[in-house]
């Protein structure tokens, strides 16, 4: 099964919005891949909605993401690769997939393309990654 890391952009359009970015946080609710997730991680995506959000729709996003972490790999962080992007919130991401051999799906290909480059992690578009799920 296709082990992923989604970066919080995703998940949080995927949960406030539809298109490719639902239909990912969709297969995860499925259960139709490893999501793979640190605690670091887990920690952002809770204050991304947190701090994004009117009251009502952080309500809905806080407990979707509840549910969602039950379906979850936690994956501990034993390598470092800091810093390896411009943006250091996009370490976490970075960390995570390297730690747990997953790609990453994310909306912000540009930043974490460095991450192919000097790590090998697999670096996909929410698209893509549909694309792959259903090889």
């Amino acid at each position: 099964m296709i082990r992923a890391v989604v970066d919080t952009n995703v998940l949080f359009e995927g949960l406030t919005k539809q298109g490719s970015c639902g239909a990912v946080v969709d297969a995860w609710k499925e259960e139709r891949f490893v999501p793979c997730v640190s605690t670091a991680l887990a920690l952002e995506y809770e204050a991304t909605l947190t701090n994004k959000l009117g009251a009502s729709k952080r309500r809905f996003a806080v407990g979707a993401l509840s549910a969602l972490l039950n379906r979850v790999e936690f994956i501990p962080i034993v390598y470092r690769v800091r810093p390896m992007s411009p943006d250091p919130d996009d370490d976490f991401v970075i960390e995570c997939a390297f730690n747990a051999n997953a790609s990453i799906v994310t909306r912000n290909v540009k930043d974490l393309r460095i991450a192919e480059s000097a790590l090998g992690v697999d670096v996909l578009k929410p698209s893509e990654f549909l694309v792959r799920l259903e090889e």
